[in-house]
């Protein structure tokens, strides 16, 4: 979405991805950071508001959807770990960690969809510290 100082409205406006550059390229931020940025060519599905024009080199901040799924069961991605070349979590259940081995697939960085080894009505231990084992009695749990 466009903020109103803008001059593009407040309106979001769609776009789909027509083109990802094959290159990255580094670029230094203002704290002194490399960072590997890759261009990206957005296409708008939907005209700017009546009345205003976008101009060159505007800048549009974005939300870009990958996948998208119904009835996903999801956990954060801060509950899972790797154990050789499997994803692993600790359930809660009656109030002891379970060590679960997990089928994820879909992962943003901040969610994955688990295929297999959860329930919709498991609690996660979130960043577990090296304490916890299975079979451990966790003192906080919903």
């Amino acid at each position: 979405m466009f903020p109103s100082n803008t001059g593009a409205g407040d309106s979001p406006l769609r776009g789909r991805v027509s083109v990802v550059e094959p290159g990255a390229f580094t670029k230094v931020s203002a704290l002194g950071v490399e960072e590997q940025r890759v261009k990206v060519r957005v296409d708008f599905l939907d005209s700017a508001p009546s009345g205003r024009e976008l101009g060159d080199r505007f800048r549009v901040e974005a939300r870009i959807v990958t996948w998208r799924g119904n009835n996903v069961l999801q956990v954060p991605t801060g509950a899972l770990f790797r154990r050789g070349n499997d994803w692993m979590t600790f359930a809660v259940r009656q109030g002891k960690a379970q060590l679960r081995k997990v089928e994820i697939t879909h992962n943003n960085g901040v969610a994955a969809e688990v295929r297999s080894g959860l329930s919709e009505r498991d609690a996660v231990i979130i960043h577990p510290p090296d304490t916890v084992h299975d079979g451990v009695f966790i003192s906080a749990y919903p």
